[in-house]
């Protein structure tokens, strides 16, 4: 699916990418809470960082203020253009989308979106991990 200029990427397709682009970042705009308890993408291999930006806040799940300002700080602290892919996660797709086209909206051209987030989607037994996602694919992370 694509719509607003915003390419949803699978996880191993973005894993390729960001190993391929030494200038492609990846941003998890899940919750300080998801971090800590559920862990963070591991990109040391390919001697990277992951960008942590929340795009809504726990527990009330509102939208975080200033998250377009805040994130376009920091991607220009880093040194990175308006034309580098940014890859964008979440649980499973959702948030990671709507950030990336916000940020999109703001002018950086290469947003993508991590298709199946970092736990993919609820199976039927309502579990995540066990259909798709950065864990189920068996990429390194780290618990926050």
């Amino acid at each position: 699916m694509q719509t607003s200029g915003v390419e949803d990427v699978s996880v191993p397709e973005t894993w390729k990418r960001l190993e391929g682009d030494p200038k492609a970042v990846l941003v998890d705009v899940r919750t300080r809470a998801e971090w800590a308890f559920v862990g963070i993408p591991d990109l040391s291999k390919i001697n990277k960082d992951v960008i942590l930006m929340e795009w809504l806040t726990f527990p009330d799940n509102r939208a975080v203020p200033n998250f377009v300002e805040r994130l376009s700080e920091t991607l220009t602290a880093k040194g990175v253009e308006k034309d580098t892919a940014i890859y964008f996660i979440c649980r499973s797709g959702a948030r990671s989308r709507m950030a990336a086209e916000a940020m999109t909206a703001a002018g950086y051209r290469n947003c993508q979106n991590v298709r199946e987030g970092f736990e993919g989607p609820l199976d039927a037994n309502r579990h995540r991990n066990e259909v798709a996602g950065w864990k189920f694919s068996g990429l390194d992370w780290v618990q926050g």
